[in-house]
């Protein structure tokens, strides 16, 4: 098709992490179509949201809240997510802190747009999530893996990511617990890396989405850190920890000076979530809901079902996760490629994962898995994954 052409940056925009996701489409699809697929290809989580959340929701509607919200957030929104913030980071801020936006990758996506410089550095501790590369790109900025070996517990290397620092370094940015491997950063790995933060005036961009769901260990956000207070920038929403994907709710909070600069991009780009929506939002942070504990006890015991139920089969080496809602596994040993098991596994058993190679790093061979479906049907997903890295190890016909 001829015409002119699209701006360059535009090309970050597609590759191997955004690829990954067509099994998962095709999974989907699949289901849809009838045939008996268990999806464990997403981090969506299959409970309801708690039902005094959706009830302020219809009340909203039905007192006609319908109208524009503040850009920023609604003050009793913001108000809420500053009282959460501190819980969960120790830190105290503002209202003039907080912006509010449609989900934690609107949010991240903003705030890339207002650090980072065409031609910057991230450097990111990886495997990452797979929408990183393009979310950095976006800012005509580029991303730098350090790997997080799956040998040490995909661990972050505090000399490696020193190390990787040069003259266009801008900004970290890590997530924990980690996704896609469960990893949960100690309080001693943050401060090394507020300390790389410092020392090489750097921002740290903390992707927090899944820290009420920490297993094993306690959540640590650089923004507790003293010192960080013009250094570190918080990304967080609503839809793990209350099971709320679809009401895209998230923000950003840090320093006024950044927050400032993400409401005028929010401005120009979104102009506020919905006004019944931030609400709802309201009330799930404000609000006590006996239902999230249970959703994080619940994923944890999933955790253990699915690990130990493949634990030693042939073939298979089950990282066992911190936190998060998902769990790798090395399927090298099958001889198999992530890509190759991921493919063969949809098709001969009809179970989607995520090929762990559209993550980077030592997430190559493995292969990422939700736990975001019933006990059962997980059980049964397990089963279904063992049967077949039993069969790869029999016929011995893996890839060289």
């Amino acid at each position: 098709m001829n015409g002119p052409k699209l701006a360059n940056w535009t090309a970050g925009l597609r590759g191997p992490a955004t690829d990954a996701w067509q099994i998962h489409y095709d999974a989907v699809a699949r289901a849809r179509a009838g045939e008996d697929v268990i999806i464990l290809s997403v981090g969506d989580p299959d409970f309801d949201t708690p039902v005094r959340i959706r009830q302020a929701a219809k009340d909203a509607l039905d007192a006609g809240r319908t109208h524009y919200a503040d850009v920023a957030g609604k003050p009793a929104l913001r108000k809420a997510i500053v009282a959460a913030h501190e819980r969960t980071t120790g830190a105290r801020i503002g209202l003039d802190q907080v912006v509010v936006l449609a989900g934690a990758q609107c949010a991240l996506f903003a705030a890339c747009q207002c650090l980072l410089d065409p031609g910057d550095e991230v450097l990111v501790p990886a495997p990452s999530y797979v929408t990183y590369p393009a979310t950095i790109a976006a800012a005509a900025a580029v991303m730098v893996g350090v790997p997080l070996l799956a040998e040490t517990g995909f661990r972050p290397d505090l000399a490696a990511i020193e190390a990787a620092i040069g003259p266009r370094t801008r900004a970290i940015l890590i997530n924990t617990p980690n996704n896609p491997t469960g990893a949960v950063f100690t309080r001693g790995e943050i401060e090394g890396l507020c300390d790389l933060a410092l020392r090489h005036g750097l921002w740290l961009i903390s992707d927090e989405v899944y820290a009420e769901l920490v297993f094993e260990g306690r959540h640590v956000s650089p923004a507790g850190i003293p010192g960080m207070e013009e250094h570190a920038v918080v990304v967080s929403s609503l839809s793990k920890s209350h099971a709320m994907t679809g009401w895209r709710v998230g923000w950003v909070a840090g320093p006024k000076r950044v927050v400032a600069m993400v409401h005028d991009l929010a401005l120009a780009m979104l102009y506020g979530l919905p006004d019944f929506v931030q609400d709802a939002a309201a009330v799930a942070l404000a609000g006590e809901h006996p239902e999230l504990d249970e959703h994080r006890q619940a994923y944890r015991r999933r955790r253990d079902l699915f690990c130990d139920a493949l634990d030693g089969v042939p073939g298979l080496v089950v990282r066992r996760p911190a936190g998060g809602m998902f769990a790798m596994v090395d399927v090298r040993p099958t001889g198999l490629s992530a890509d190759r098991f991921a493919a063969m596994l949809l098709a001969e058993q009809g179970v989607s994962v995520l090929s762990g190679d559209a993550f980077g790093g030592p997430a190559a061979g493995h292969v990422r898995v939700s736990l975001t479906v019933p006990e059962g049907q997980l059980i049964q997903a397990a089963a279904r994954i063992g049967r077949f890295a039993r069969a790869q190890a029999t016929a011995g016909t893996g890839e060289t």
